[in-house]
């Protein structure tokens, strides 16, 4: 008797602390959330793999001109000109070297891009990556200010023409620094979105956003409301709904990406901000 009393007790010490690793796990709707690989999974954690789209777009990035800032990434043309800006901002894992190579492509297109670091490092698992996307989210008012701060750093470099684009978690900052700036032109890859009028009534230059049928964390309900809002309050916007795609479908990293989706979207997304900012 007191055997099999000791064997249940092992039981349940051995669910236990099953169930208290497990919380410290992200669950499969957030690894499907995030376009989480098998390989990158990692004692039930997700790891970045760090891998870019300069291939994908047929980049040849050598003349390029980088520096890494206090305030993040900058990537500018090597031939000096009068180049519109771009802010952009990283998904929750960071300043990593695909949000970079993203910078260094703007770039390519013409532009004088900042990739504002809002964390100050890099996750390197989705716990951490989480952690630090919370902070930032419970505490929007400094990230804010940190964008802020990247924008008039752009203008001090002389630039007058001002965009933003981010993705995911970047994307919703992306929307956030939007309502709280004078801006040219907006880019929003998968990122939280609100329909409140008198927030977005802020807004009065054209807005691009990119998103996903399958994304389970960005309906395609809120992308339609987002888009009645804009559409009310006269904001000329550009929203394109991909079928079949989910979530982080441009990150090439990710099982959710999607080469030809990923393509066709950063073709519109150079047009908008040439269209609306050169």
């Amino acid at each position: 008797m007191k055997k099999i009393i000791f064997l249940i007790l092992l039981c349940v010490l051995a669910i236990s602390i099953s169930g208290c690793s497990q919380q410290n796990q992200v669950s499969p709707e957030e690894l499907n959330h995030i376009g989480c690989q098998e390989s990158e999974i990692i004692d039930g954690e997700c790891v970045i793999a760090e891998e870019n789209n300069a291939d994908l777009f047929g980049q040849d990035l050598s003349s390029i001109q980088t520096q890494e800032l206090e305030i993040g990434f900058l990537a500018k043309p090597e031939v000096e000109g009068d180049y519109p800006g771009i802010i952009m901002i990283h998904e929750w894992w960071g300043l990593n070297d695909n949000i970079k190579e993203m910078a260094k492509i703007m770039a390519n297109e013409g532009y004088v891009v900042l990739a504002v670091d809002l964390y100050g490092e890099v996750a390197e698992d989705s716990t951490k990556a989480r952690e630090l996307a919370t902070s930032v989210r419970e505490n929007p008012s400094e990230a804010v200010a940190d964008m802020k701060k990247a924008i008039s750093y752009l203008k001090e470099q002389g630039v007058t023409s001002l965009g933003s684009i981010g993705w995911c978690f970047g994307g919703q900052q992306s929307l956030a620094i939007s309502l709280n700036d004078n801006l040219g032109a907006t880019v929003i890859y998968y990122g939280h979105l609100i329909d409140d009028k008198e927030q977005l009534d802020n807004i009065n230059w054209p807005v691009l956003g990119i998103f996903g049928e399958e994304d389970s964390s960005i309906s395609v309900e809120s992308v339609r409301n987002f888009e009645s809002a804009l559409n009310d309050l006269s904001i000329d916007n550009e929203i394109h709904i991909y079928p079949e795609v989910g979530h982080a479908f441009a990150n090439p990293s990710g099982s959710n990406y999607a080469a030809e989706e990923t393509l066709d979207a950063w073709g519109k997304t150079v047009e908008f901000l040439n269209d609306n900012l050169k």
